[in-house]
């Protein structure tokens, strides 16, 4: 089963220096049919202005992942962890029994736009914790790069508390590339930028999404240039 989401059938919030898009009920977006897919229960596309952001604000049991696209992301945490990142880099953070965090654009002049995720974890009572990783961009070309897995095998991949992995492509426009996984899993795919041809049936254009359940193989084929989002979720 496929279900498209439309990039202009997200939630639409502005608050002035924050605009932002939620794939999922979230603050005063509430919808009881669109709580989560699997363990994914957040998905907002985030634009913050220069010099803005959300300041310290607790989460509990939670997996938070934010992945900058455009721009720069301060974070600051009760744990004593801060970064900036930029596009390559993965801020993941185990919320666990209790942490106050911050995310700020440090830029005097310049929007960042960020996908900010949580993940419902595997077992409660975790650790607070922080990582912030970094990833080769070329190697988005080579075909699926995890940037984000329960178990990962290079310092360049973020671990999670949960049964995933996020992974990361880019292609040309005319390349195909698949993703092979067993019916028992769900797929969640989300157009960064670009255009694709999902199973040569669905065309999905820069920030649309798929919600795939009880398929085995999803094809994507370029029809320009697209950077992709996909999460195997269970």
């Amino acid at each position: 089963m496929i279900q498209i989401i439309r990039a202009n059938d997200r939630f639409f919030a502005n608050h002035g220096w924050l605009k932002s898009y939620h794939s999922f009920s979230f603050g005063s977006y509430y919808d009881p049919n669109n709580m989560n897919f699997g363990p994914l229960r957040v998905l907002n596309d985030d634009y913050v202005a220069p010099l803005r952001g959300f300041g310290a604000h607790p989460h509990e049991e939670m997996e938070i992942v934010s992945i900058v696209l455009k721009g720069y992301l301060r974070h600051e945490d009760s744990t004593g962890e801060s970064a900036t990142t930029t596009f390559g880099g993965v801020q993941r953070m185990t919320a666990g029994t209790g942490v106050i965090h911050s995310e700020v654009n440090p830029s005097k002049d310049e929007e960042v736009n960020f996908l900010q995720l949580w993940f419902l974890p595997e077992e409660k009572g975790l650790t607070p914790s922080y990582e912030n990783t970094t990833f080769s961009i070329e190697k988005m070309k080579d075909d699926w790069l995890p940037i984000v897995t329960k178990n990962p095998q290079s310092a360049e991949v973020a671990h999670i508390h949960q049964d995933l992995t996020i992974y990361l492509t880019e292609m040309d426009k005319g390349i195909e590339r698949s993703f092979e996984q067993s019916k028992q899993r769900k797929t969640f795919v989300f157009v960064l930028e670009g255009e694709v041809l999902l199973n040569g049936g669905h065309t999905l254009g820069k920030r649309d999404s798929a919600r795939i359940d009880q398929e085995e193989n999803v094809t994507f084929t370029a029809t320009k240039s697209a950077q992709i989002m996909l999460i195997d979720l269970p």
